[in-house]
């Protein structure tokens, strides 16, 4: 990995702090800190068992990023008097637990992770409004680009990286003139665009990461409701993993593999199942919004039903997963408006 430092972030400008903070400031700031708390406890595990140098240096870069997310967070609550989130801690992570993935299945987590890290980031930017908290996410988005490009490029030199493949340079500019363009179930039906293969390779990119990490933490779940709604999860990422993979496939173009061979056969559990049902419900959250964004982005009939159904699938595990957190008392109020109607109550 090349040398790469951290941008430095010079926090709290004076000026800014006399501003109060704003709705989509507290609910950013406290969404980046729940999920930051989150990654640094289940990336000091991954450092107890890393034999690979190259990996284990971007893992360290990768930790101290999200301690530094969630220092300064804490900083700008601590001085608006705002209660310090719970969070994961130390009490969801055993870091003496033996191994239980393998070291090239940490930097596909790694991508992973901070695509979920960009789309908080990206979105925070433009509905901030106070300077030092705008910066701050300036900050964490800049880092998370660097993070993920080092990512990409030893995920390449080492060939754990299946790049979507290319398609031919178009001989000249065209414009769509028949309705048949949407068509996707029946009839003449037009290739792929350049678009939907993106989303089609991120979406698989997403799930086969996602699955690896779900079998885990079914091997080591120790509450019953837990484990099958984590063998739940993997039959729905399977599933979508295969229908995205057949749409590129009947084009001749390769998808990513599945990464279940990354996935140790230890089922002594590193993780608290406060901290694995959090992590499938932020990361099925994450996946909605990349579904999202692929059914924008289309033009085929049969790929927007695929999306819709989905998006259904996701939405439905979520809603499950988080009536499990709020059952066994895990699940953390974010910030909320003034219920007025009931405010003598």
């Amino acid at each position: 990995m090349k040398n790469f430092k951290p941008i430095q972030f010079n926090f709290l400008n004076k000026n800014s702090t006399k501003e109060k903070l704003t709705s989509a400031e507290m609910g950013k700031l406290w969404a980046t800190y729940m999920g930051n708390s989150m990654s640094r406890n289940v990336l000091k595990y991954y450092l107890k068992h890393i034999e690979d140098q190259d990996i284990k240096n971007i893992l360290e870069l990768a930790l101290n990023l999200s301690e530094s997310f969630v220092s300064t967070i804490k900083e700008i609550f601590i001085a608006e008097s705002f209660p310090i989130p719970v969070g994961i801690t130390e009490d969801d992570v055993d870091l003496d637990a033996p191994r239980l993935f393998f070291d090239e299945f940490y930097l596909h987590y790694l991508k992973y992770a901070g695509k979920a890290g960009l789309s908080i980031y990206s979105i925070a930017i433009p509905l901030v409004t106070r300077e030092d908290v705008r910066d701050f996410f300036i900050y964490c988005l800049n880092s998370t680009v660097k993070l993920l490009t080092e990512v990409n490029i030893l995920l390449m030199e080492k060939g754990f990286l299946i790049k979507p493949a290319p398609i031919p340079i178009p001989e000249k500019v065209e414009f769509i003139k028949k309705q048949n363009f949407f068509k996707g179930f029946f009839g003449n039906i037009r290739p792929l665009h350049a678009l939907e293969i993106a989303h089609l390779y991120d979406n698989i990119e997403n799930d086969v990461t996602s699955k690896a990490l779900i079998i885990g933490f079914s091997q080591v779940a120790k509450d019953k409701q837990v484990r099958q709604f984590f063998l739940r999860g993997k039959d729905i990422t399977n599933k979508h993993v295969e229908l995205c993979s057949e749409q590129l496939h009947k084009e001749n173009l390769p998808s990513p593999i599945f990464l279940d061979h990354l996935v140790s056969t230890s089922t002594t559990t590193p993780f608290s199942d406060k901290l694995m049902l959090s992590h499938k419900i932020d990361m099925f959250s994450m996946k909605v919004r990349s579904y999202a964004n692929a059914l924008s982005l289309n033009g085929r009939l049969d790929l927007a039903g695929m999306y819709s159904k989905f998006l259904m699938d996701n939405g439905l595990y979520v809603e499950d997963g988080t009536n499990i957190m709020i059952e066994h008392g895990w699940f953390e109020k974010p910030p909320e408006a003034v219920d007025r109607d009931n405010l003598f109550e």
